[in-house]
């Protein structure tokens, strides 16, 4: 039989180049979106697509119960992935838009991967794969909502993959830096929605730094890579016999690792407000 897995956030970017290379790999894939209209899509392009909202808690319930009815009750993999971005001065931050970003990055990957433990547990096996981000250890400027939710997941992670030793249940961790997707186009509406800017004492460091990177497409960063190098880091922690607690994904990735390790927090702060 073939091995399942369900990955969300398959509508564009990362979700949707995990779910075509772990297919291409022999799995049965579960392809998840949030919205009907592309799970609708992956239909059609030849995936079960069950919908999958992480802050809609019956979706949860009710799309896991579509992928375990169409299994017989197993799952021996899940990718959460489904995430967005909230760019901003954390002191522009509203309390609820922290409410609404932490409900979509980690309140919601929480419950699905609460509702999945007991089916892997009960098999004896099972692959939980966070993906996470370089701002899940590095704390970037003007990223404070998204930081935040990545390193509460850092934290979760870190502590199941502890409390599950002994059960088969593997905790992954993927870290990408710079990988193409479509995050910086979809963190828009939540700007716009949640950030004064032009009220902030900050105004002039918006226009001269954050607006020109939000709104104008400049091509690929400079250490860009595709979404496939995630998905084939995916692939290792979900087939290896031993996969690692964490996989780096870009160069500025590994070397934020390195860094982080030798330098002190201020020699870092002074780098950030550089790249700021």
């Amino acid at each position: 039989m073939k091995k399942t897995i369900l990955i969300t956030g398959c509508s564009s970017g990362i979700g949707l180049d995990a779910a075509r290379g772990m297919r291409e790999r022999g799995w049965r894939v579960f392809a998840s979106c949030r919205q009907q209209r592309d799970c609708d899509r992956m239909r059609a392009e030849g995936f079960e697509s069950p919908r999958i909202d992480y802050t809609d808690p019956g979706s949860i319930e009710s799309g896991l119960a579509e992928v375990l009815a169409a299994t017989g009750g197993t799952l021996d993999a899940l990718f959460n992935n489904g995430a967005h971005g909230l760019p901003g001065a954390v002191e522009d931050l509203p309390t609820d838009a922290l409410r609404t970003i932490f409900e979509a990055n980690f309140f919601g990957w929480h419950e699905l991967t609460r509702q999945v433990i007991p089916v892997m547990r009960a098999q004896g096996h099972g692959r939980i794969v966070q993906n996470s981000s370089i701002l899940g250890f590095v704390s970037f400027p003007w990223r404070g909502a998204y930081v935040a939710t990545k390193y509460a997941l850092e934290g979760l992670t870190d502590t199941l993959r502890v409390e599950l030793q002994g059960s088969g249940i593997h905790m992954v961790l993927i870290e990408p830096g710079p990988v193409t997707s479509k995050i910086r186009e979809k963190s828009i509406p939540y700007f716009e929605r949640f950030i004064d800017w032009k009220a902030s004492p900050l105004r002039e460091l918006y226009e001269q730094r954050l607006l020109k990177r939000l709104y104008e497409s400049r091509g690929p960063d400079r250490f860009e890579l595709p979404a496939s190098a995630v998905t084939a880091k995916l692939a290792h922690a979900c087939e290896s016999r031993r996969p690692r607690p964490r996989y780096y994904v870009t160069a500025p990735t590994h070397i934020a690792g390195v860094l982080r390790r030798i330098l002190s927090t201020r020699a870092i702060d002074r780098i950030l407000v550089r790249l700021g």
